[in-house]
Order: C-alpha cells, then sequence, then structure tokens
C-alpha cells in the first residue's frame, strides 16, 4: 500500500508543509533515535525484517553498513531515507530514495531555478534541465558517482568500490528551501523500473501552507485539483 509522507520547514518565517507519496515495497529507515544504542537496535530489526533467513552476523553487518552513513544523512538534511529490493528480468535489483531539505545557496536566492541549474552545470558531472512538476518548477540533475564500502565491512576486508546512478529533483521554495528528492541504485537492469518509479514520487509532492491550504513552490494558493495532480 502507498504512503503518504510530510515535513515541515518554516526558513524565513514562511511555513511550507511538503507530502509525498511513497509506493509500496519500500523499507524506511529510522530517522529519529534518542542515542546511538536505540538507533542501532533500530537498525537491526529492520535487518531482521528484510533479511529473516539470514545469520545473526549478516544482519549486524548490513546494520552496521547502514549505520555508517547516517552522519552524510544528518549533514544533507535527509528526512526520509528508504530502499526497495525487487526482481527485473530475473536481475536482484535495489534502489534508495531519499528527501531531503536544504538551504537555497544566496547566489541563487533571485533566481533559484536558474542559479541551481548553472551551480550544477558547473560541476560538470551528469545532465542537468529545468523541468515542470504540480507543485512548481524545479531542476533534474542525472548522472552516476562512485562511492566505496569500508574494508571493515567487506568479505575481503579490503575498501571495495562501486558505482551508482542516479536522479537528483531539486525543488525551491519560496521561503529559502530547497527540497531535494534523490532516487539512486547500482543495478542499472532496474534503471527504467526505477525512474519511472521514481517520476511518480516526484510528481506526488505538493505543497501547503499554515493554515493548511495546498500552494505552489512560490506560495501562491491553487486549487485543490491541481495540487492533487
Amino acid at each position: 500500500m502507498s504512503e503518504t509522507t510530510e515535513v515541515a520547514t518554516a526558513a524565513d518565517g514562511e511555513l511550507f508543509h511538503v507530502r509525498w507519496i511513497m509506493p509500496e515495497g519500500f523499507f524506511e529507515l529510522p530517522t529519529e533515535a534518542e542515542d546511538i544504542e536505540e538507533l542501532a537496535d533500530k537498525l537491526i530489526d529492520l535487518a531482521k525484517e528484510i533479511q529473516p533467513r539470514s545469520t545473526p552476523e549478516m544482519q549486524y553487518l548490513w546494520a552496521a553498513m547502514v549505520g555508517s552513513t547516517y552522519d552524510e544523512l544528518v549533514d544533507a538534511g535527509v528526512q526520509y531515507a528508504g530502499f526497495v529490493v525487487t526482481e527485473v528480468d530475473d536481475a536482484r535489483c535495489t534502489a534508495n530514495v531519499s528527501i531531503a531539505l536544504a538551504d537555497l545557496p544566496d547566489e541563487a536566492r533571485f533566481s533559484p531555478v536558474e542559479g541551481t541549474v548553472r551551480a550544477l552545470r558547473a560541476l560538470g558531472r551528469g545532465d542537468v534541465e529545468e523541468l515542470s512538476l504540480p507543485c512548481g518548477p524545479a531542476v533534474s540533475w542525472i548522472g552516476s558517482r562512485r562511492a566505496a564500502v569500508d574494508g571493515s565491512l567487506t568479505p575481503s576486508g579490503e575498501e571495495e568500490p562501486f558505482w551508482s546512478s542516479f536522479i537528483n529533483v531539486q525543488v525551491p521554495l519560496s521561503n529559502g528551501t530547497v527540497v531535494v528528492l534523490e532516487m539512486s541504485t547500482p543495478t542499472m537492469e532496474g534503471w527504467d523500473v526505477f525512474s519511472s518509479m521514481f517520476a511518480g514520487v516526484c510528481r506526488s509532492l505538493q505543497l501547503f501552507d499554515a493554515t493548511g491550504s495546498p500552494v505552489d513552490s512560490k506560495g501562491r494558493p491553487v486549487e485543490i485539483a491541481e495540487a492533487a495532480e
């Protein structure tokens, strides 16, 4: 069953409620915990749910590997992080989806979309284009990046590099916040399936003001039917 998720951002005194719909099949990573021990317990419980037939050692290693990325999630302002595992043409494929809130750079305040396009194109990595979502204008960035699994978490004991492809969509809001949605996958066999799924997540993005009325990314009222498209 699909699930609607919501976060709020109140930068510059202007409140936006941000909602989106995640399709069924996604496992959500815990984003709130009192301390590292509680986070570890939640990750191990999730490992048991995902890998019920694995040994406790394998479940622990999975939880440790995921836990090692949490500093990056916090630094990136991630509000939601989830993943799905499925088979595409008999190949086992996985994808990660995250939703983050970030501050719009000062240099992009006067022309948020154009400024974001310039900044991403200056990186010289991937294709950057403007796009239109039901909630307002956005920027898409499609590319690939190299990452590495720490040697303490690999069978060989050596750091093992891997490549993942991603779609990053950024929606600037009038309060100086950017909603950043990203899908990444190391299994290109599932790219078409995952990119289509992610497009649906992006189109489901809805914005509401402090009174619960639907608005666009500039804070202007919109019809309810339009906001639900």
